[in-house]
């Protein structure tokens, strides 16, 4: 295979300006929850339309479907995507290698201003893609408005990270020497998000490629390949090349691991379970025939979150940040807060707010805007209700502990909240990924960071307390990618926290940081003597 060579070419144009969050949407204003209602019945005119899969520019479609559906309306089909198999793995790499010959040449100038363009029609469409995402995944308006700000958040952040990686130096001049230093792309990558954050970890994975240089194979997740396809239209509306980003749904058996065992695949972004990572991990380590390079796997995988609440801590802002953290979107973070470790001396006050706080929580149908939809589908609302089962016989249900069938025919199941679980045990170590808070007791802050850190994972934690010595002692100890003091273990904001983890939740890539670019890169250095 040829080596690709990028020229170097520095980005002339003026410097954007500096970063800055998407604020959150003010849905208290009358204006605005109009204008959402507005985007929710315009886009359920559009639902059940089908989409193909998009290969080097060319629309295909396949002999197998896959049906989208509303969580919290089953029988409610959000979209009909092609199924991309085993015949499509050939061409669509071949479309995105061929590509990338181009696109891999062009200056960072161009590719970068496919970004700003593409964050200013994120941003026209801000209430459309929310509402998509309220009937594709179940969520309510203000989680979606944050998916979709995150969104915008990573074309601008990654968008000012490439200007400042097009200008990079070399520490060094040698005397009688000319020494450059430069970042060109790696090649064709797969990108596999999750069905979570099916807008922003899609699109920050896939714009940190292409921004870069790369080119892509896309295979959303099967439960939400409608909001990859809308922002896919939104990247050629853009002025995106054909083939820079290969649209394809399929099963991950059959179309995913042959597109990661490809020999022309050149790294792999994925978010998702522990299990699929690791699987994904150890097939691209496998060197296939043809292929002329280490595969570089960027993973973000799963996690059991823990808050600390030590005695000193305030009890109602604890109280509020591990029902926010454990509760938004169902629990179907992988950040989320799903142990609670209580200091002794106040677990039965903090339990007694907790249960009183967990139950005015509304379960419905998120499109009227309920504070918990439906989870994700059928098969992960059994895994859960399987979950408490077990909960309830190794510790004390507080609240919950079953389907909320008041709430419709979706996939609807009551935040739960079971106490008195032991260190250890099935509930206390298991990523649930659902509704489903446990609440360990500590005899003292050094045992609740001992429980806490007693897990494989290590993604998110959050600490309450009022006492500096022991704030700092978290930091030290407190083991996970991402801490917060006094404030919930969810919600990382691009650029102010960098988001990964330790352990077997992935490689601490810390997408919306600094050094996420570099993934996404290799580094040149070239020494050229002065005659």
């Amino acid at each position: 295979m040829a080596t690709i060579e990028v020229p170097v070419r520095p980005y002339t144009r003026a410097p954007l300006g500096p970063f800055r969050n998407e604020p959150a949407t003010d849905f208290s204003r009358t204006e605005i929850a109009r204008r959402m209602r507005r985007a929710l019945d315009q886009v359920r005119g559009q639902l059940g339309r089908e989409y193909d899969l998009i290969v080097g520019g060319h629309r295909v479609r396949t002999a197998e479907r896959i049906y989208s559906r509303n969580p919290a309306r089953p029988s409610e089909v959000v979209g009909i995507h092609q199924s991309a198999g085993p015949d499509q793995v050939e061409p669509v790499v071949e479309a995105a290698l061929s590509a990338f010959n181009r696109w891999s040449r062009t200056s960072w100038e161009e590719r970068i201003g496919l970004l700003v363009r593409t964050a200013t029609l994120v941003r026209e469409r801000k209430f459309e893609l929310m509402a998509w995402m309220i009937y594709e995944v179940s969520k309510n308006w203000a989680e979606a408005d944050a998916d979709v700000a995150e969104t915008i958040d990573f074309c601008e952040f990654y968008a000012r990270e490439a200007q400042r990686l097009s200008q990079a130096k070399a520490p060094v001049q040698l005397l009688g020497e000319h020494d450059e230093l430069f970042y060109i792309p790696l090649g064709v990558g797969a990108i596999i998000p999750p069905w979570n954050f099916p807008c922003a970890i899609m699109a920050g994975m896939t714009l940190a490629s292409i921004v870069c240089g790369n080119t892509v194979v896309l295979k959303p997740s099967s439960d939400s390949p409608t909001i990859a396809a809308k922002f896919v239209e939104l990247l050629e509306e853009a002025g995106m090349p054909e083939g820079v980003v290969n649209f394809c749904p399929g099963r991950g058996g059959s179309f995913g691991g042959a597109v990661v065992a490809h020999p022309k695949t050149r790294y792999i972004a994925f978010t998702g379970s522990r299990e699929v990572g690791l699987h994904i991990n150890k097939v691209a380590a496998e060197v296939m025939p043809g292929q002329i390079w280490i595969k570089r796997t960027i993973l973000e995988m799963g996690g059991k979150d823990a808050i600390v609440v030590d005695a000193d801590a305030d009890l109602d802002a604890a109280v509020e940040g591990v029902a926010q953290a454990a509760f938004g979107f169902q629990g179907q973070k992988c950040s989320a807060c799903s142990r609670a470790i209580v200091d002794d001396r106040i677990y039965e006050k903090f339990l007694e707010r907790l249960k009183e706080r967990v139950e005015r929580i509304t379960v419905g149908d998120p499109a009227a805007n309920s504070d918990m939809g439906a989870v994700i589908n059928e098969a992960s609302m059994n895994s859960i209700l399987n979950y408490i089962e077990v909960g309830k016989r190794q510790g004390r249900l507080i609240t919950g502990g079953e389907r909320a069938s008041s709430a419709g025919e979706g996939f609807f199941l009551s935040p739960t909240v079971i106490a008195d679980v032991k260190p250890g045990s099935k509930l206390e170590q298991e990523e649930i990924f659902g509704p489903v808070l446990v609440v360990l007791r500590a005899k003292n802050f050094g045992q609740a960071l001992e429980i806490a850190n007693d897990t494989e994972f290590g993604l998110t934690g959050a600490v309450y307390t009022g006492s500096r010595e022991k704030m700092e002692r978290a930091k030290r100890e407190f083991h996970v990618g991402n801490l917060y003091i006094n404030r919930k273990c969810t919600g990382a904001i691009v650029g102010a926290h960098p988001f990964g983890g330790f352990n077997m939740s992935g490689t601490d890539s810390k997408a919306g940081g600094p050094d996420y670019l570099y993934l996404f890169t290799q580094a040149k250095s070239v020494g050229e003597k002065i005659l």
